[in-house]
């Protein structure tokens, strides 16, 4: 576990082999995507696992691939030891993570905020944020599911502090 904080952010998830040297096929979620290989060591974790059952692993080399990263770690050197890592996720320690900017966040540290309109009604907690290409939304879950796109125009304040986002949104919508 991160000493720190106690958290871990998910960067990716390995997705599948690449030849048969043991390389892995990564979906990344860092930007840019190969930024995911400057991040050592990495814990993986299989889907069910808790976080004691993590595997350390280091990157010995990586680099993007079409619309993925191919990457070799240190003691994966064959298809069937590649093969038994499909499936797992890529974390590292959130202090591993550079700090942000002023106004800027790591995805991961909104997820589970309260969201509060400006007139004080509250809408849920963020689940989780995606890309649309046009903007990021932030899925809202409270007594429904909401979209609200994460625009300056709708996203008034993010107190890190007390947990809470207020928003510029019509409760109706």
């Amino acid at each position: 576990m991160d000493a720190a904080t106690g958290r871990f952010v998910v960067l990716g998830r390995i997705a599948g082999v690449f030849g048969l040297r043991g390389e892995l096929k990564v979906e990344s979620y860092t930007e840019p995507r190969a930024g995911i290989c400057s991040y050592t060591p990495w814990l993986l974790r299989k889907g069910g696992s808790t976080d004691d059952a993590l595997d350390e692993r280091t990157v010995a080399m990586g680099r993007a691939h079409g619309k993925g990263v191919v990457v070799q770690l240190q003691g994966v050197t064959d298809i069937d030891q590649a093969r038994a890592l499909i499936g797992a996720e890529v974390l590292v320690p959130r202090s591993a993570l550079p700090p942000t900017a002023a106004g800027e966040h790591y995805w991961n540290d909104l997820e589970g905020m309260k969201v509060v309109t400006v007139d004080g009604v509250e809408l849920g907690e963020v689940d989780h944020l995606f890309e649309t290409g046009a903007n990021d939304v932030m899925v809202v879950k409270g007594e429904r599911q909401r979209l609200l796109p994460y625009i300056p125009d709708v996203i008034v304040e993010v107190d890190a502090e007390r947990r809470t986002i207020r928003v510029d949104w019509d409760p109706e919508f």
